[in-house]
């Protein structure tokens, strides 16, 4: 039997995985810059987890999540977002005990039951980053500056900033009693799912993909109109200290965001995408109330989920830096222990290095050395062992480039 792999997943090869390197060392350093330093949480939890963070009536939780019961007879959840686990970990081992803010980033692989297309898969990938214990605006602001660093540093340059408060849960029941009332007017034009979202949850017709219902939902009310004093003035000094840091930005009442547990601020970076059609390759915002919401005491916190499976396609393959490639040939087989021993030496000192490793010829060698892309090449014969000198080879110009009696004078 030929297996292949499931719908939805890939296989992420030697020539792919180095642009994932890349992406992934950029995040570490950008992040460090402002302070975040990684965790690492499980790829399943409790099903119950997800359901009470994320919403029964959300679909990721009501449509996509891969929910199942092991053998013991407990209900899990493959991850189908990061941030839920993370505040988990962040209640159970008490981190919110030390010095707050407590700023964290991961990388993690998720899950959901999607329909599957370009950039958009089953097992997809994040670059995430949670901070917990800072509730004024300074803190929204630093995270929208440090994901468009992020970018920047990728070279994803043409994105939309789009921006939006959605309030806190008093603000959010005023405007929900707005929409069902706007909804109830409008009921026969919406679809199945927003007819049900209209009685249990009516933020989320917002968030509906459904053409008609998106022109219905464009004449609702705005959450902006139903802000209360204090939310209002955070999304003011948002706009005041991000307009100062020189970021642009598009507000947008309709962005609510697929997840239950957002207040406040909520924020998505669109990019054009590919064939015209948008792309959001980041999104995130504020979520005051999780913590408690999980079984923590009260405190602020706002994350965003970066999806490195679109940013990927995105990036500027040019700046990703190649670290040279050296192959150590041996002229004859006699000389083989001291081409190992000169490899050591270079790998020690930090220089990438490929050496025969399958009695090949001295011709074969160099044939395979082109082959593997090597940039330089190194012959050592029985002269070259005797002497303790050899010569280094650009096999692309084919000049010698440099003489060396060791590593330490390449």
């Amino acid at each position: 039997m030929n297996y292949q792999k499931p719908k939805g997943t890939r296989d992420l090869l030697p020539a792919d995985t180095r642009l994932w390197q890349f992406l992934e060392s950029t995040g570490k350093r950008i992040a460090s810059l402002y302070n975040y330093r990684e965790i690492r949480t499980p790829t399943f939890e409790e099903a119950s987890l997800y359901k009470r963070s994320v919403g029964d009536t959300s679909d990721i939780v009501s449509k996509e999540m891969y929910e199942f019961t092991d053998k013991g007879d407990r209900c899990l959840a493959l991850r189908p977002e990061g941030t839920a686990g993370v505040v988990r970990a962040v209640v159970e081992n008490g981190l919110l005990n030390d010095a707050l803010p407590q700023k964290l980033y991961y990388f993690s692989n998720c899950f959901r039951y999607e329909n599957t297309q370009k950039g958009r898969y089953r097992e997809f990938n994040q670059f995430g980053l949670e901070c917990f214990g800072a509730e004024n605006p300074e803190a929204d602001a630093e995270l929208i500056v440090l994901i468009g660093e992020y970018l920047r540093a990728l070279g994803v340059n043409k994105y939309t900033l789009l921006l939006n408060s959605i309030g806190c849960p008093e603000c959010r029941a005023r405007y929900n009693e707005a929409l069902r009332e706007f909804a109830a007017s409008h009921i026969d034009s919406l679809c199945g799912d927003c007819q049900r979202r209209a009685r249990e949850n009516p933020l989320r017709m917002l968030d509906c993909k459904v053409e008609s219902c998106q022109n219905v939902l464009k004449d609702a009310p705005s959450i902006l109109d139903y802000l209360c004093d204090e939310c209002k003035e955070h999304f003011e000094v948002l706009q005041r200290l991000l307009k100062a840091q020189g970021v642009v930005y598009q507000i947008n009442p309709r962005l609510v965001r697929g997840l239950d547990y957002y207040t406040k601020t909520v924020f998505e970076f669109e990019h054009d995408g590919f064939d015209g059609k948008k792309l959001t390759i980041a999104a995130g915002g504020r979520y005051d109330n999780l913590v408690a919401e999980i079984g923590g005491k009260p405190c602020p916190a706002l994350g965003v989920g970066i999806g490195l499976d679109r940013v990927v396609q995105l990036t500027d393959k040019a700046l990703i830096p190649v670290a040279p490639l050296y192959y150590i040939a041996n002229i004859t087989e006699s000389v083989m222990p001291f081409v190992i021993e000169l490899a050591k030496e270079y790998r020690r000192a930090g220089y990438s290095i490929e050496t025969n490793l399958t009695a090949r010829s001295f011709k074969a060698q160099l044939k395979y050395a082109n082959a593997i892309g090597a940039k330089y090449l190194i012959a050592i014969g029985e002269n070259e062992e005797k002497l303790g000198e050899w010569q280094i080879k650009d096999l692309e110009t084919g000049e010698i480039v440099s003489s060396a009696a060791n590593f330490e004078n390449l």
